[in-house]
């Protein structure tokens, strides 16, 4: 790696990539927030741009390029980034029910994360997250 080089903090499996192309032209632009828990566990929320109320204590973490129109952001709670910032995150994509607030619930497909740590290598080279707004 050169000192140019940038680090993403998230990606896209090809599964999740084809999915949010069929979303995308079912639901307009998109954007993801990976759930803190609850009742729909830690899954990352797809939801079209503007149905997901971002506040400041929101950070964005990247920008998916699925091969639509327009990127889609990825965002989670600042709280929870202290627990992933050192973690590469993969959305990805499998059979079964998403959840009913998550735009692919309908098509017996759920979005996931799958994850791993950063090299100290890595984290040398990753850019500072973008704090959303209220």
């Amino acid at each position: 790696m050169t000192g140019s080089d940038v680090v993403a903090r998230v990606a896209l499996a090809p599964l999740a990539a084809d999915l949010l192309v069929e979303l995308t032209g079912v639901h307009g632009p998109l954007m993801f927030h990976q759930s803190g828990g609850c009742c729909d566990g830690s899954a990352p929320m797809c939801f079209p741009v503007g149905e997901f109320i971002l506040g400041d204590q929101d950070v964005m973490l990247g920008v998916l390029d699925a091969g639509v129109d327009q990127p889609i952001e990825f965002w989670m709670s600042a709280a929870q980034f202290e627990y992933w910032s050192h973690t590469h995150l993969t959305v990805d994509v499998v059979p079964g029910r998403g959840s009913g607030f998550s735009v692919e619930s309908p098509t017996g497909k759920r979005f996931l994360i799958r994850s791993r740590l950063f090299t100290d290598a890595e984290t040398a080279l990753l850019r500072p997250v973008v704090r959303g707004v209220t």
